[in-house]
């Protein structure tokens, strides 16, 4: 059975560098709470002590992650593994080295452990990063999480702002394409039994909708002009898949999408594949198919 140390003792012992740290974040919230209470209330005034507070509360936040994620692997090299077996490669210990990570409170420094393959082709690795899941090297997996869902509605220039003035995350371009481009590649394994497992729940809810017309199952394609880079345009591709109820209300839809492609293999292969998957595990017999188009050039015509 496992024990659970107290606040009152954690905070006398292992966590008690850390409260040294926060003490002056502490002293500075009383400050300003004992300044709040003590003066004549105005709305410019709460204002005030609402954006002071939240920044304290954001630097305390960004030393406690510091703090645990400096902490989660062992001070001295003896005390870490001198060999690692990692997705069948030995790997073997070397020093920590420095990387400021971003997080939710802010950039952080963390230094982090280095083991080296002992064979050729691999590359070298810092278990804590995937442990605690830090994606690309650059960020925790909240923040990740957070820049994914910003960039699926904004542009990138959008997306740099708002990481600065959320969260005082600095990023170029090119840095901020590496975290996107990890997180594509880790969700797209997933994206198809999703999309497949949500389609399939509609089609359920359809079928026990109330209406005079069969559930239905659209399936939509067409092109997208992309802006690219020296002021060239190309056709991206994009499709649909959707679900109405009895009474002709859409239920849901799943996206695909690919940048310009010649003759949009890979969309093709995609939407063919959702399609056959959703249709294996559904009665079709009385689901109304429907594919909607412009009637334009399509890839295999």
């Amino acid at each position: 059975m496992r024990h659970i140390t107290p606040a009152k003792v954690l905070l006398a012992t292992t966590l008690q560098p850390l409260v040294v740290q926060l003490s002056g974040s502490l002293a500075h919230g009383a400050k300003l709470i004992d300044q709040c209470l003590h003066q004549e209330p105005t709305p410019q005034k709460m204002a005030t002590f609402e954006r002071e507070l939240s920044a304290l509360l954001q630097e305390v936040g960004r030393r406690i992650i510091a703090w645990v994620l400096n902490h989660l692997e062992p001070e001295g090299s003896e005390e870490a593994p001198s060999r690692l077996w990692w997705k069948g490669g030995a790997y073997r210990r070397r020093r920590k080295h420095r990387a400021t990570i971003a997080t939710l409170f802010g950039p952080v420094i963390v230094w982090r452990r280095l083991y080296e393959p002992l064979g050729q082709g691999a590359r070298a690795l810092h278990p804590l990063e995937s442990r605690v899941g830090i994606e690309a090297g650059l960020a925790t997996p909240a923040l990740a999480e957070r820049i994914g869902v910003w960039a699926t509605d904004h542009t990138q220039r959008q997306v740099l702002e708002m990481l600065t003035q959320d969260h005082g995350v600095q990023w170029s371009c090119t840095t901020l394409r590496k975290l996107l481009g990890s997180l594509s590649a880790g969700l797209g394994a997933h994206r198809q039994a999703a999309q497949v497992d949500q389609v399939v729940s509609w089609l359920h809810q359809a079928r026990a909708s109330k209406g005079r017309w069969q559930p239905t199952l659209a399936v939509g394609r067409d092109g997208v002009n992309v802006p690219l880079r020296h002021g060239a345009w190309k056709e991206g591709a994009t499709a649909t898949v959707s679900v109405m109820d009895r009474r002709g209300k859409r239920v849901g839809t799943v996206y695909l999408g690919q940048m310009p492609e010649s003759g949009q293999t890979t969309l093709t292969t995609q939407l063919t594949t959702l399609i056959q998957d959703i249709l294996k595990q559904v009665d079709a017999q009385d689901l109304r198919l429907v594919y909607v188009s412009d009637d334009g050039y399509h890839p295999s015509d």
